[in-house]
């Protein structure tokens, strides 16, 4: 799983930002880890210096292999809270995704079987 950050313009402790975001982004996705071939975190100021109520912005992007892009995104006060609340959201919308992909009926059945009935 390839994990691309991308931090607005004016963000301050760029690196330890993204150190902390690739950490956590990490953890929070390891059960899909052999699914997902990237994704991409996008944490950005919206009123940049102008500060104001749910400023701060936080996009996650999940590519899986042969399926469009899964995208969700938050907004609150500060970062770590538009992190924490985009990311339930990107596990639930991959588990619906993934959950749709998966043969829930992949196994066999006596119902064809003419020597059981």
């Amino acid at each position: 799983m390839e994990i691309h950050i991308n931090t607005g313009n004016g963000m301050d402790n760029r690196e330890a930002l993204e150190r902390w975001a690739d950490a956590e982004i990490r953890r929070a996705l390891a059960r899909y880890s052999h699914e997902i071939r990237r994704v991409e975190v996008h944490l950005s100021d919206v009123n940049s210096s102008k500060g104001g109520a749910d400023d701060k912005r936080c996009l996650i992007e999940a590519h899986l292999p042969q399926h469009a892009p899964i995208a969700v995104s938050h907004q609150a006060p500060t970062l770590d809270e538009a992190f924490r609340g985009a990311e339930p959201k990107a596990l639930h919308a991959l588990e619906s995704v993934i959950g749709k992909q998966k043969k829930h009926r992949d196994r066999t059945t006596i119902r064809t079987d003419p020597d059981l009935i």
